[in-house]
């Protein structure tokens, strides 16, 4: 009689622990491979920057909690041979890579703003350039950036340049638009900046996609290892973007979430969007970001947000390795650090 007791006891709770994880919102049901993707399921976590985090920028807070569904990501950044396949198969040409139309560049400039001459309104693209020694201010960044002629994808340096043996290298020179291309090409989408985040954090709840130990950083992360931006040591083994997946992957299996390259996300950057989000009452459902932007440090050019630090990222200036990091980019503007992964939702079938 004993025996035939504890055998119910053991079939209840096993049937009501079933029940439990039925409910359960981050039990997910088998889904598909995806060839270089990874399913990420469901959950609720903390977007922004940790109150331990001493390097984290106004526009990381506050924090606010989030609601994610279950979506796909790319395994590491879009590469060079994935935008060759896409350019070969659609002969799709870059932003970089057209002629300028100063009617709409100008709407992005101050009212008034003369025509500059039309040798100098000619496709290209930014590039870095090192300094020559340390400069006493970091807060101008053309100290270190060059606009280029006949820089583009194909030419990430300009002209000479080459991606040639760097097929599995990060694409840059991407503008916003060339990303959108590829995704409607794939059958994909850009990942929201909640989405983003929530992905690169890998179930973790710190500082860093790997937890909160910054001296790893060499080991985990291409970033700018020295005196930025003059003197780069290449400790971790890079001067310019490393071939993905050169890094150890984070919990959920995804690489290169910290430097390497900005990542293009859907939302506008709106210095008070976070601020917005974490006065609701509840937590944000798959925020898709604010309906416009706003930046008062920028206001003639409508930005988009960019995640996840480059190579060129240094604790001396940005420090975007960090899992809260964003920046905002004009959205028809390439730069040599600049690339994107793609997401899967799964209203879209794999």
């Amino acid at each position: 009689m004993k025996l035939c007791y504890m055998k119910i006891k053991i079939i209840f709770l096993l049937y009501w622990s079933l029940l439990l994880c039925l409910s359960c919102d981050r039990v997910q049901k088998e889904m598909p491979v995806v060839a270089g993707m990874r399913w990420v399921a469901s959950g609720t976590f903390t977007q922004g920057a940790r109150s331990h985090d001493n390097l984290a920028m106004a526009h990381e807070k506050p924090a606010h909690e989030v609601v994610i569904s279950g979506f796909y990501i790319d395994t590491t950044e879009v590469t060079n041979a994935q935008f060759t396949a896409f350019v070969a198969a659609t002969q799709y040409i870059t932003v970089a890579e057209r002629p300028v139309d100063w009617e709409q560049m100008k709407l992005q400039l101050p009212f008034g703003t003369q025509k500059p001459a039309d040798s100098l309104l000619l496709p290209g693209a930014l590039t870095f350039k090192a300094a020559q020694s340390k400069l006493p201010n970091l807060y101008d960044f053309s100290q270190w950036w060059n606009w280029t002629l006949g820089a583009n994808w194909r030419q990430p340096q300009g002209p000479g340049s080459t991606i040639e043996g760097k097929e599995n290298h990060p694409v840059v020179q991407i503008a916003y638009e060339d990303a959108l291309a590829y995704c409607e090409w794939a059958g994909r989408s850009l990942p929201t900046e909640a989405q983003w985040e929530y992905a690169a954090r890998g179930g973790l709840d710190d500082i860093y996609p790997w937890g909160a130990d910054g001296s790893l950083l060499k080991d985990r992360a291409n970033s700018w290892e020295g005196s930025f931006p003059d003197h780069n040591t290449a400790t971790d083994g890079y001067v310019n973007t490393a071939p993905v997946a050169s890094y150890p992957p984070n919990a959920f299996g995804l690489y290169d979430m910290s430097g390497n390259v900005w990542e293009w996300t859907q939302d506008w950057y709106h210095t008070k969007y976070y601020r917005e989000l974490a006065a609701k009452k509840s937590p944000a459902k798959d925020p898709k970001g604010p309906k416009a932007a706003f930046n008062p440090n920028n206001p003639y050019t409508q930005e988009k947000v960019i995640r996840g630090g480059s190579f060129l990222c240094n604790a001396a200036y940005c420090a975007s390795y960090r899992a809260s990091a964003r920046m905002a980019s004009e959205p028809m503007s390439a730069a040599e650090h600049i690339g994107f992964r793609t997401v899967l939702n799964v209203d879209r079938q794999p």
